[in-house]
């Protein structure tokens, strides 16, 4: 998209307040971190929001957003329902036998991923996804708590009487699409009982504690339940006396297959339909990292319209999965190996199916011995390979755990989350390296889109 002269001055303008006066910064510093530490803003023991300025957009490129978000979302619809009888899909995502008896399982309800999160970076040239985190995504209540603190704070206070914002608030969406999946699975309209399902010390539990507390003030019992602790009998899932209707689950399928005793009874209710579970496992298809292969590959191209084939080209990276043999780049057909060892600076090798982006390689940051070593780890495992998508950076305030403030610049990732395929919200991840992920030491800031 074009440079928007209006979000530079905004940009400028909130600056110039933060330093205003030589204690503005150090005040703001400190009652953002002060409210961070009361709301449970932290992720594995650190701020999670280290910073001074939320990520401003325009409400032309959010109605961009929204618009592409939806096309793409239709094309992850038909992969996932198309999956279903294609085992060349099955083959080509990489599902595994154990993922398969999983999503052999009817979730009750509709929808291949009905809370999702496509990972993106706008820049004026291009807005390009790199990941679909389809499966259980996180962020979704710290981006709001965030955004509620900047909303309170004196420098944003002043900031909206000259450029008023939207903060993008979306907990109520979380709770209205999970209370819309147990309507449809339970054909009633009663209040359930809800499980905030994952294993204890995760750095996420904060997140859980904040979910737990939103959905108790909302009007609904719930408890944060690791696997090993529920009980499955008489037809009842339950966690101590605590009986589940609705499981949020945050747990991980490749956990689940991995300790799959200590999660027998969220497995064995679910397949009984003992109990509605949010995301379903389902959710597999588009959540492997190959589903962008998929998306690019010209042999699934008749699965699409021209208006999807558009969107396609225009959003998502050519991707295929690291093995030996010939593959197709720019309708040119090529020897994949010799294609990635001769564009290194321009691809990415990430696993198939991890994340906090383990594994990732990224070609323009390694040595040739390095990018060669990940090729032949790849070869040997479930690997991809991914071409660089135009990036997006910006200097923010940022301070660090001794209090010390600078304008750093930082990679921007802006990060959608969608419900029932819409767009609902957004939050924005900063980093200093090229991944720009959270678990790997970067951080966010809420989103907020400058009203026309």
């Amino acid at each position: 998209m074009e440079s928007n002269p209006t979000l530079k001055a905004a940009i400028a303008h909130y600056d110039a307040l933060l330093q205003e006066t030589p204690t503005t910064l150090t005040e703001s510093r400190d009652f953002l971190a002060a409210r961070s530490a009361e709301e449970k803003m932290i992720f594995g023991g650190r701020p999670l929001s280290p910073y001074l300025r939320p990520h401003f957009i325009t409400a032309e490129q959010w109605r961009y957003l929204c618009a592409e978000c939806a096309r793409i979302w239709e094309c992850v619809e038909i992969v996932g329902r198309t999956a279903l009888t294609d085992r060349r899909i099955y083959d080509d995502l990489g599902i595994t036998d154990g993922e398969a008896r999983l999503i052999e399982i009817d979730p009750g309800y509709t929808g291949i991923s009905i809370t999702s999160r496509l990972d993106s970076f706008l820049t004026e040239e291009a807005f390009s996804f790199v990941e679909l985190n389809a499966e259980n995504p996180a962020g979704i209540s710290y981006c709001e708590v965030m955004a509620r603190i900047f909303m309170d704070l004196p420098v944003m206070q002043r900031f909206v009487e000259k450029h008023p914002v939207m903060p993008l608030y979306a907990r109520h969406l979380l709770l209205e699409t999970l209370l819309t999946a147990y309507q449809e699975w339970s054909g009633g309209t009663d209040k359930p009982r809800i499980a905030i399902v994952d294993w204890e010390g995760l750095p996420t539990q904060c997140e859980f504690e904040q979910f737990q507390a939103y959905f108790q003030s909302e009007g609904f019992e719930c408890i944060i339940a690791p696997p090993e602790k529920l009980d499955y009998h008489a037809g009842r899932l339950c966690c101590g006396d605590f009986k589940i209707d609705l499981v949020y689950r945050r747990v991980l399928t490749n956990d689940i297959l991995e300790r799959p005793e200590e999660c027998k009874a969220l497995v064995n209710a679910y397949r009984d339909r003992a109990v509605c579970v949010v995301n379903g496992f389902r959710t597999k298809f588009v959540h492997k990292k190959m589903f962008f292969g998929v998306l690019t590959d010209e042999r699934y191209a008749a699965l699409f319209t021209p208006e999807q084939q558009a969107a396609i080209r225009a959003h998502i990276p050519w991707t295929r999965r690291l093995a030996e043999g010939k593959t197709t780049y720019a309708g040119e057909t090529v020897d994949l190996l010799e294609f990635i060892r001769a564009h290194q600076t321009r691809l990415v090798i990430k696993p198939n199916d991890e994340y906090g982006g383990k594994g990732v390689v990224v070609g323009w940051e390694a040595t040739p011995a390095e990018w060669e070593t990940a090729i032949a780890e790849g070869l040997r495992g479930d690997y991809l390979v991914q071409e660089k998508v135009p990036t997006a950076h910006e200097v923010f305030p940022h301070f660090t755990p001794e209090g010390e403030i600078t304008f750093i610049e930082q990679l921007v990732d802006l990060d959608p989350l969608l419900f029932h395929g819409k767009v609902g919200g957004a939050f924005t991840r900063l980093s200093s390296t090229a991944l720009c992920n959270v678990t790997s030491g970067g951080g966010m800031v809420p989103t907020f889109v400058l009203k026309d």
